[in-house]
């Protein structure tokens, strides 16, 4: 009885010191017309952490520099031992050293692990709002579920995106009138750089944001199941949620499938229920479990049970429109929702429901999750220490071939009944030696971009993957590699992230019906990292050893520098191939020293290649390049002499396209220019429509979708571009006069012309992906190569039952001689999205009229992803210069700067971005600069 007393006033004094969410906002979670911003959250959130049930963290900065928070919720019983939970769970996700008995004794001793977030994507506020209402409701409930829940598990609950909350809860809430209130038309992209893109950087984490969050999730908690809230489900559903659509990737353990699968089941059965409908999934919408490198999504790669909701509704109240294909119910959609009216309040319920079915699966089933995980990370190893065939479909359908082409029946030779195919046919494939996954990977310290290298290990690090390092020299298979180089193997826990980072993905050819349009992937078909990055690596079939020791988890590296060139007199170079050399010529500009670019390279001298860096030898330029150089992983090669062709460099007056709202392509080059100390002015059309643009700027980089399309030049392949076009500008009467200047679009009327003009003058401009219209724009003589004849004699693009590319990386042949190339090879990898494919006129490349830049070869330029219709990228040109005249357009239809993922193609901007004046080979140089 007096235990009972005490509890209950223990339960009380939660409730007496914790505020609701009226007493702090003024106004309920899910009210009409009422957003929080961040500001008001993060003080709730400290008023929630008076409470023995919460630990608030930052878990870092943002890029806009607010606090991250992350509020770790759980029994005040648990919070006491809550560094050995912690322990718990990252030792059986790792699965390392640990028998089949230890697990099963850390599964029943420890806590289920369960993060959820919101927010991310801003403008879909229901994340953070429930993630509002939920914490609340944890924090201060004390019904039997809540109180079970808190004793079984340890919540992590996390806010995305702080900056995008302050943005758009100020920008709904400004309207005086409550009825007026909009988050369309945001002045700017709700994350700093990159917007929507931030469920698109968690395999490479170049955000602040991304990176807090990621440390989290894979190095320090590595929680069993993660919940990520989004907006919006499908037209005539309430929400999208687990289970997903095929294809899922084929690298997951089953566990994880199916532990998705369960979980669901959870989330589905809670609003039948609770006579809540609408809740579809599988084939009910488009979410699939293919893709890396979103919030949820690269936690599957990691064994863990990621969770994608997508829910209707907004602080505006909405309809539940008639969509009659939805109506009858069938698997995909159990209990349909009839049309109705629908609130914000709704959509805030619904989510709470939902967060309670996972919390409540992980409470019932805490033991089996931790215990699950640790076996989805024991199958992982053995599969990394022994032979192994995944089953890719290239695989099954080399099966089908072998077997198609088998030989003719000979006489008194047994043949497959019914014309089945026979387990030796498989055995050919699926027991192959030379078709076995592999064991292992070098990443060798010799190579010529080494510090690109680095960044991609330090992806891989960030995301919780064992990284070894030679300390010595070493051979395998008769190949030298020095020390200081990198090995991966793939007997580790996370093996299916390892082998998404260096292996091609394999997407099936999915299509809606035999010879029917093709199902777009939900994001890309294909993003091999390490090809993006252009590192080079050596894949091994069979276990190698060596003089190897184990980076710590987490414990990210830094490219070793070489600068004994610097002592030489006669100066130093900077070779083209290293992107991180640009870093170090724009730090040598800014401080006044004098940098030249070689156009021939030194001959003779490998490490000096055409389009390296020369700098005079000076005390300024030493002291620049030491710090600069040790920071960098630069390699500095030392020259008695000065070389022969020189061409002085200068820091070029540059222009970075952008529209109202924010352009994400756009965005990740402006972050990117500032990672490589490029200064930039940002641009709009009203900007360029002013004309005089060759008075301020020498380049000017129009990123995909600025430059509209032609129509005769035939239909644009980027389904977002269209989706772009057919959208509602704002009237300028509706926004802020601080950003009228950032509105209007690029037109043929008014700002082709002063495009052209500036060309004329003398200024350069790079266009890339869809971009790359300009050149029709201009008349150059270039055609679009995706075209045919139709059945009615006139000419139209390929249709996609023919030709089609999602996102995928493709190999492309370089001319590596040209100033645009230099520090390429003859070969790349790019990303191409149904990018544009040309056709030069060859009389005008004899007359210099239009030089190719990148071309495909005659083979299938597949490398990794989906090509449907290969056969028409044979001879197609995808980069190319032209003339226009004193300046010069450079195209590039590859997205060369992909998410700041494709750091293999970087130098194909930067190489516009540096001003070259070539000088007379006696030039005298003035070494005091």
């Amino acid at each position: 009885m007096l235990l009972a007393v005490v509890l209950g006033l223990q339960l009380n004094l939660v409730a007496q010191t914790i505020p609701t969410p009226k007493e702090h906002f003024g106004f309920e979670i899910g009210d009409n017309y009422m957003l929080a911003t961040y500001t008001q959250t993060e003080a709730y959130f400290k008023k929630l952490a008076v409470s023995d049930r919460v630990k608030l963290t930052s878990i870092g900065t943002t890029e806009e520099g607010r606090q991250q928070y992350m509020l770790i919720v759980t029994s005040p019983e648990n919070h006491k031992q809550l560094d050995r939970y912690k322990d718990i769970s990252v030792k059986m996700a790792r699965a390392e050293g640990i028998t089949e008995a230890q697990a099963k004794a850390m599964a029943a001793e420890g806590k289920a692990i369960v993060w959820i977030d919101g927010g991310l994507h801003a403008t879909e506020v229901v994340g953070t709002h429930q993630l509002i209402e939920t914490l609340y409701r944890v924090v201060s409930g004390t019904d039997a579920e809540t109180l079970r829940i808190l004793d079984k598990v340890v919540i992590l609950f996390v806010h995305a995106n702080p900056d995008g909350q302050e943005l758009v809860s100020n920008w709904y809430m400004r309207n005086p009138t409550p009825e007026k209130r909009s988050t369309e038309h945001l002045p700017r992209l709700y994350q700093k750089y990159i917007g929507h893109d931030n469920n698109r950087d968690f395999f490479i984490m170049n955000m602040k944001e991304t990176q807090n969050m990621g440390r989290q999730l894979f190095i320090e908690w590595i929680p069993q199941i993660m919940y990520n809230h989004h907006q919006s489900g499908p037209a005539g559903s309430v929400l999208a949620g687990p289970p997903y659509r095929d294809p899922f990737n084929y690298v997951f353990d089953p566990l994880m499938i199916t532990g998705i699968d369960a979980v669901g089941a959870s989330m589905i059965n809670r609003l039948n229920a609770e006579g809540k409908p609408g809740y579809t999934r599988l084939g009910g919408s488009v979410f699939s479990t293919w893709y890396n490198g979103g919030l949820r999504t690269t936690t599957h790669f990691h064994n863990m049970i990621g969770l994608l909701t997508e829910i209707v509704g907004g602080p505006n109240p909405s309809d539940i429109p008639v969509v009659t294909s939805r109506l009858v119910p069938n698997n995909f959609t159990p209990f349909p929702v009839t049309p109705r009216k629908w609130y914000f309040k709704n959509a805030i319920d619904y989510s709470l429901s939902l967060n309670y079915a996972v919390l409540d699966y992980a409470a019932r089933h805490s033991d089996q999750l931790l215990y699950n995980i640790y076996k989805m990370g024991k199958n992982s190893i053995e599969r990394g220490s022994a032979d192994y065939w995944t089953p890719y479909p290239a695989k099954v359908e080399a099966v089908n071939t072998a077997f198609k082409n088998r030989p003719k029946k000979t006489e008194g030779a047994a043949t497959p009944a019914n014309n089945t195919i026979t387990k030796n046919f498989y055995d050919s494939i699926f027991t192959a030696p030379a078709k076995r996954d592999a064991r292992g990977y070098v990443i060798p310290s010799d190579q010529a971009d080494f510090p690109t290298a680095v960044k991609f290990v330090n992806a891989l690090i960030k995301t919780g993957i064992r990284v070894e390092k030679a300390k010595t020299d070493f051979t395998i298979k008769n190949k030298k590699y020095p020390a200081g180089s990198y090995i991966v193997k793939n007997n580790q826990a996370f093996r299916p992230h390892v082998i998404d980072m260096f292996e091609p993905q394999d997407h099936p050819n999915d299509f809606q019906y035999p010879g029917g349009p093709p199902v777009r992937p939900y994001d890309a078909a294909g993003w091999t990292l390490a090809y993006q990055m252009g590192v080079q690596f050596d894949r091994f079939i069979e276990d190698f050893t060596g003089p190897f020791e184990q980076v710590p988890y987490g414990e990210l590296q830094n490219p070793p520098a070489k600068l004994d060139g610097l002592t030489s007199s006669g100066g130093y170079v900077l070779n083209a191939k290293g992107n991180n050399a640009f870093i170090a010529v724009n730090d040598l500009i800014k401080a006044g020293v004098t940098v030249y670019r070689l156009p021939e390279g030194v001959k003779g001298n490998n490490k000096v290649p055409a389009g390296s860096f020369y700098v005079p030898a000076s005390s300024k330029a030493k002291q620049v390049l030491q710090k600069s150089g040790a920071e960098l992983g630069l390699v500095v090669t030392g020259l008695s002499k000065a070389p022969g062709t020189l061409a002085k460099v200068s820091a070029a007056r540059i222009a970075l396209w952008d529209t109202y709202g924010g352009s994400m392509p756009s965005g990740w080059v402006r972050w990117l220019m500032e990672q490589y100390h490029f200064d930039a002015d940002i641009i709009y059309a009203r900007d360029i429509d002013a004309g005089d643009l060759k008075k301020k700027y020498d380049v000017i980089i129009f990123v995909t979708r600025a430059i509209p399309a032609v129509p005769q030049a035939g239909a644009d392949n980027d389904p977002f571009a269209a989706f772009m076009r057919n959208q509602r500008e704002p009237k300028q009467e509706e926004i802020p006069a601080e950003y009228h200047k950032t509105m209007g679009k690029i037109t043929a009327d008014k700002s082709i012309p002063q495009i052209k003009k500036f060309l004329e003058e003398g200024g350069r401009i790079v266009t890339i992906g869809t971009s790359t219209n300009l050149a029709y724009h201009l008349g150059l003589p270039v055609k679009n190569a995706l075209m045919e004849i139709g059945n009615n004699g006139q000419e139209r693009s390929i249709p996609n039952d023919k030709y089609y590319v999602p996102g995928s990386v493709l190999r492309v042949k370089l001319d590596s001689t040209q100033s645009a190339t230099w520090g390429m090879s003859n070969e790349a990898d790019v990303y191409f999205d149904n990018s544009p494919v040309f056709t030069l006129a060859p009389d005008a490349v004899v007359q210099g009229k239009v030089k190719p830049l990148m071309w495909f070869g005659e083979e299938n330029p597949l490398r990794s992803g989906w090509v449907w219709g290969a056969n028409y990228l044979k001879g197609g040109v995808v980069a190319f210069e032209a003339p226009v005249g004193k300046g010069k357009l450079y195209s590039f239809s590859p997205e060369i700067t992909f998410r700041a993922q494709a750091q293999g193609t970087f130098k194909l901007l930067f190489n516009e971005l540096v001003r070259v004046e070539e000088v007379p080979m006696n030039v005298k140089l003035d070494k005091n600069k």
